[in-house]
Parts: C-alpha cells; structure tokens; sequence
C-alpha cells in the first residue's frame, strides 16, 4: 500500500474531488446496510403472522428510495474520484514529456525510445489505475467491511460475528505474501513490454533496410520472441492473480460454514430470532465484495506501485548540463575562443578530444575537417553544450558558454545535424519548426537560400506538402536542404553545418555556400564535412586527426603542406574529374 503514501502528494492537491468522493462512497456502503435488515425484519413479521399489505408496500418503497440514491451516489463518487485520476494521468505524462524535453544525449544513450514510451503509456495508465479504482476499491471494502461488521456484531450477536471473523487473519496474510510476488513479476512484465515496445519502434522505423536486404522473415521472428516474452512474464502474473479468488472464496465459505452452524445453535437456543440470522447471513453475503475487492486491490496497488517506481525513476533523473542560477540572458555574441585540454564521454577512458585551441573571430567561417572517427562532432557537441567540458573551456564574446542561460545559448546555435530529422507534418511547418511564428515570405526566403525553392514549388501541394514520417517522401538531399532552411529561418549568430551537404551534388553545393556567404554578414558559420570543397573558402580550417589538432590554416595554406589535407583535396578532385569524364576526353 505504500503506492498511497508516495501519492499523497497528489490527493492532498485534489482532496476536495477525493474528499467528496469518499464522502459519498460511505453514504453509499451505510444505504447498502439497510435491505439485509428489512429482509429479517420482514421474515419476523411472516413467522409472527404480524405482516399486513400496508407494512408490506412501506418496506419495498423503502427499498426503492434506497435504491434510487444509491444508483445516483454511485455515479457522482465515480465522476469525483475517476475524474481525479484521469488529472493525475495528464499530470504524470506532461512531467514525463517536460523531463524528456529537458534531458541530455547521455540520458537518451541510456533509455530506449520503445522503453521511455512504455514509461509514458502503460506505466501511466497502472498508476491512473491506482489512483482511480484503487482508491475507490480500498474505501468502498473498508467502509462496507466496517460497517457490515459493527452493524452485525452491535445489532444482532457480537459473538457470532467474532466466530465468522476467524478466518479472517489468514486471508491478511496470504494476500501480504501474493502482493509481494505479484510486485516482483509485474515490474519484469512491464520491462518485457518495453522491450517488445522498443523492439517494434525500431522494426517500424527502419522497415525499408528490412525489406532492402529481404530480412522480413528474420525481423517478424524477433517480434514474435519477444511477444512471446512478453505473454510469458504477464502469464507469470496472472498465475499470481488467480490465487486470490479461489483464496477469498475458500475463507468466505469456511466463514459461511461457521455463520450457519453456530447460528442455527443460536436460534434453537433463542439467541436469535430467525429473521436476525436471515440478516446475518446477507450482511456475511456482503462481507464477500470486499474479501473479493482486496484481493484485486492488492492486485491494482502492486501493478501501480511497480509503475510508479518506474516512472519516479526517470523523473529523479538529474539533468547533466544545467542552468547557472546567474547565467547571462543577453545574446552570445563576439569571438569564438576554444581552449581544450582534454575531454572524456562520461563513462570512457578514452580522450575524444585533447589539445585543442583556437579562436575565430566573429563573421568568419571554420571548416572542420578529418577522417571518420577523428573528433569532428565531438567538438560540434562541445560548442553547442550538448556536454560540459571539465578540462577547459569554451568562450564566446568575454563568457564561457556554461554561464549563458541554456535557452540564450540554444537560441545562438543553428544547427543542422548529419541525421537529418523531419516531422510528419508540411515542409512549411518542418521549417518553421525553428521559429514558429515565421511568415510564408521568410520561410520561402529561406528556402531560397537553402536552394530547396524550385523542387518545392514543383510539388503538387508546394509548400503545404506533407513530408511523412521522418521525410519519408524526400529524397537525401531533398531533406538535407529542408534541414538547412529550418537552421538559418531565425538568422542564428552561429550556424552550424554538420557534414550536412553530403548527398546533394558539388554544384548545389557551391549555390548553397555562396548563398550563405552573401547573406550572413557578420554571422560566424562552423562547417564540417568530408568533401573538401564545402570549406575551401573558410577563413580557418581545422584538421583533426584522433581528436587532436594536426593541420590548421586556410586552404591556400594548407595546400602548401605536404599533409593530409592537400592529400585529401586532390584525390576529391581527381575523382571529380573522372565522373564528369573529363580525364577519358583529354586521353
């Protein structure tokens, strides 16, 4: 039950819903009292022959009325107390969604997506539960338990009621020990599920590198493992849960047992009348709804808590980089100074980066270059905070970056990604996404510069388009442009163009760039890429080789060096050439 005490936090900020509803629920068990004993008193009145017609009509228009407002009582404690929890539901998520939004790469390296969305879904809906029908099924079997045992022992035998309630002790302390097991299992069914969760968010998404390589049949195997998991682990439950019934029920027909022999005594001995042992017996019939009750409440409460602590799990996550209570809300504007010593993934042994320096003045352009693996989108990560940097710093204008506010910081940064994401939604709203409350006429000059205009205006629906699940409808470059538009539509004082013009071709290429230089007066752009076209107008090209500095320079000078640079830059063209067949024609 400690489900309860980790929520009270919840029912104290809605006691008035959950206070009402109680309220009522107790009303309703008190009006559930009163048929049993109307019962009895009309069985008396048949064996005293005492029974008229009136007497008779009086009787059952009671029963009626207490009918009436039981029927209207129920509906409103339902309303007040599913209302309630259908609140904390919408609360639970939006914390959820809020924290997500909040957290860092190192948080999504840990948690899958397939496992945060089981946390958002099932794990919620356990804890609506809880909150909703548990509460309801926790008060209505205490107060009618409660009441059905005063009203038996203080209105008809005290002692028949202690001889019924023996068995009672046993029933506490098989449902202690089922709950336990049941918590254990339901907390490894809830894990299955999110990894069947993650399992088919992945499958989804990637189904055309599925059907690209005709591994359908193996990906549909894999999914039927892990379903199969998945019945397993909630099989393990049920088996739990089906102990409760077939328990409550052995305890209430051994207490049924009891009532109908030591009554029977008592009658024959004229303790009783047999209109009280009538009542008694329908006041035992409705101790069996709340003996049943607990037994699912248990139920109920050991899915939730296991949800719960799930879910507080992730919300206790603490967020790697965060706000400097004094952090700088003016923009981050003026040179870009880079002072590396060393840096480390948290968790690894191994540098990712060490020795680097260099400053760039505000305006200029900075080509990142290197070999896969070489440190490029590490240092990317570091400019834009994505981690803090423990053995250096990162300035920009005379502040570090992690004394700007994170929102002042993101707002400095256009970043395009080498994994090109795009909503499910129209190529106006993906590139507005930046800035929402952006014009048509911006987010077409926007376009225009990202030279993504006259492929979009050739679309059936132009810029109203929807682009499908990921861009689904787009080609590479197609996306790649889109992204591009969406980074510079809020004019950022700093883009970034992270290996971003890889799959459109060297003459859009050399448009986009140029589009970018005419512009961006003033603006500070950071390019990396791995042809080397796309920065040989940089003021600064930095090579990185194991995440180390190993050649810096402009492109004229570094072309003068015998290294890996000048290398790399001629064989690009030497291949250039032999596509466009200019080698063949001159042979």
């Amino acid at each position: 039950m400690s489900v309860f005490k980790d929520l009270w936090w919840f029912f104290k900020q809605e006691k008035m819903a959950y206070g009402i509803g109680i309220l009522i629920l107790a009303f309703v068990s008190l009006f559930t009292l009163v048929p049993p004993l109307i019962v009895g008193v009309i069985v008396d009145q048949i064996i005293e022959e005492t029974l008229t017609g009136k007497s008779l009509l009086m009787w059952v228009g009671i029963l009626l009325a207490v009918g009436a407002f039981t029927y209207v009582f129920r509906y409103v404690w339902r309303i007040m107390i599913f209302g309630a929890s259908i609140r904390l539901a919408r609360l639970l998520r939006n914390q959820l969604y809020g924290h997500f939004t909040k957290m860092s790469h190192r948080f999504y390296q840990r948690y899958r997506t397939g496992d945060l969305m089981a946390h958002a879904t099932n794990d919620i809906k356990a804890v609506q539960m809880t909150a909703g029908q548990g509460v309801l099924t926790l008060v209505d079997s205490l107060a009618m338990g409660g009441f059905v045992i005063i009203t038996m022992a203080a209105t008809i035998s005290w002692q028949l009621t202690l001889i019924c309630l023996i068995p009672m002790p046993f029933m506490a302390y098989l449902t202690s020990y089922y709950g336990t097991l049941l918590h254990s299992r339901f907390h490894h069914a809830q894990s299955a599920f999110s990894e069947l969760n993650d399992n088919v968010q992945e499958s989804v998404t990637g189904v055309r590198v599925a059907k690209t390589f005709g591994q359908e049949s193996n990906e549909i195997e894999r999914f039927k493992e892990k379903s199969k998991e998945v019945v397993d682990k909630n099989v393990e439950v049920a088996r739990i849960d089906a102990l409760f019934d077939p328990t409550i029920s052995l305890i209430v027909g051994i207490s049924y047992f009891l009532a109908v022999v030591f009554g029977a005594r008592f009658v024959i001995a004229g303790d009783l009348t047999l209109g009280q042992l009538t009542s008694f017996t329908l006041y035992l019939g409705l101790l069996i709804w709340p003996m049943l009750a607990f037994g699912w409440l248990f139920n109920i409460v050991e899915r939730g808590r296991a949800s719960y602590d799930r879910i507080s799990s992730l919300l206790s996550e603490k967020q790697d980089i965060t706000d400097d209570d004094a952090g700088h809300n003016q923009k981050a504007v003026g040179n870009l100074h880079v002072s590396i010593k060393s840096f480390m993934y948290p968790g690894s042994q191994e540098k990712a980066l060490e020795n680097i320096e260099f400053m760039l003045e505000e305006g200029k352009t900075l080509g990142i270059v290197g070999k896969t693996g070489s440190g490029k989108s590490t240092l990317i990560r570091l400019l834009q905070r994505e981690y803090d940097v423990s053995d250096g710093f990162i300035s920009i204008g005379d502040k570090k970056v992690n004394q700007y506010h994170l929102d002042v910081l993101k707002a400095t940064f256009g970043n395009v990604p080498q994994d090109h994401f795009l909503f499910s939604a129209t190529i106006a709203d993906n590139v507005a996404f930046a800035k929402p409350n952006a014009t048509i006429q911006e987010i077409i000059e926007s376009c225009q510069l990202a030279n993504i205009h006259e492929d979009i205006t050739s679309f059936k629906d132009q810029y109203e388009t929807v682009v499908g699940e990921r861009g689904v409808t787009l080609s590479g470059g197609q996306k790649q442009r889109i992204s591009i538009a969406r980074a510079i539509l809020p004019n950022p004082n700093i883009l970034i163009l992270d290996d971003s013009l890889s799959a459109v071709d060297a003459k859009t290429e050399e448009l986009i760039l140029n589009s970018l230089r005419q512009n961006r007066h003033g603006k500070t752009t950071i390019i990396t890429a791995h042809r080397l076209s796309a920065i040989k107008h940089a003021d600064l090209i930095l090579v990185l080789e194991d995440g180390h500095i190993a050649q810096r320079g402009t492109h004229v000078d570094l072309m003068k060096e015998a290294g890996w640079y000048r290398k790399m830059y001629e064989q690009q063209q030497l291949e250039e050439m032999v596509e466009k067949g200019v080698i063949e024609d001159e042979a």
